[in-house]
């Protein structure tokens, strides 16, 4: 399930004094009294939403997090334009060492587990066993046996382009893996945004039908700094 960590939050003084600057010929310094009068202001415009401009200060406040996240939370997050994936585990170069007793959430069913565990077995094999004749011959039987057991067919043959060469072993067996990987597998992802796309973010999801993973990141947006004033303003003006 979602989860949140290494939170960082950046400009945040800064961009709060700036929501000033319409009214302003110079910057102005940021002082506690300049932020102070500031927030003040920022809470009226954050009651105004989004959309308007008027809360066009929140893009300057920053924020970086690691994101742990399954894979079907990510084809959702992944929407939002300015939440940006700065670094994140590849499933294409780790899916082969990965442990899915371990990187699945709770929802994943142990049989789905094993399955993708033994196809990952098999592909190391191959990999170990590449220039091995005896041993080679010996791991595509065992895996065509298995294959032939999941698939409830006896005669259950792969196709025969598959036996040209090994390679075409790796890339089936590679492709077996990461096509029955499961959505509960769970990544992470270093995370860049600010608190204009949070305020969209939460006001979208704050009761979405994922209640674990969305609600742990609205949890995590309440705790932002000034998160009320600045990124749920405008949710509790409505409520």
């Amino acid at each position: 399930m979602v989860e949140i960590t290494n939170i960082e939050v950046y400009n945040l003084e800064r961009a709060v004094v700036a929501s000033g600057n319409a009214m302003r010929l110079e910057p102005a310094e940021c002082t506690k009294e300049e932020f102070e009068r500031g927030l003040e202001r920022c809470k009226k415009l954050a009651k105004l939403g989004g959309g308007t401009g008027n809360s066009n200060f929140r893009t300057g406040i920053l924020v970086t997090f690691d994101l742990k996240y399954p894979q079907y939370f990510s084809k959702q997050i992944q929407r939002y334009h300015f939440l940006q994936y700065v670094s994140s585990t590849s499933m294409m170069h780790r899916i082969t060492k990965m442990d899915f007793d371990k990187c699945c959430n709770k929802y994943v069913s142990k049989a789905v587990k094993n399955i993708v565990n033994r196809l990952v077995h098999y592909y190391n094999m191959f990999q170990k066993y590449f220039y091995h004749i005896k041993e080679w011959n010996e791991t595509v039987e065992a895996y065509c046996s298995y294959l032939s057991y999941l698939e409830d067919d006896n005669n259950f043959t792969l196709d025969d382009d598959v036996f040209v060469d090994r390679a075409n072993f790796l890339y089936d067996c590679y492709m077996r893996i990461i096509s029955n990987c499961p959505m509960g597998a769970e990544l992470t992802v270093h995370v860049s945004t600010n608190y204009e796309q949070l305020a969209t973010i939460y006001k979208q999801r704050k009761s979405h039908k994922l209640k674990e993973d969305w609600g742990a990141f609205c949890k995590f947006i309440e705790e932002l700094p000034y998160a009320k004033e600045l990124i749920i303003g405008e949710e509790a003006n409505n409520e």
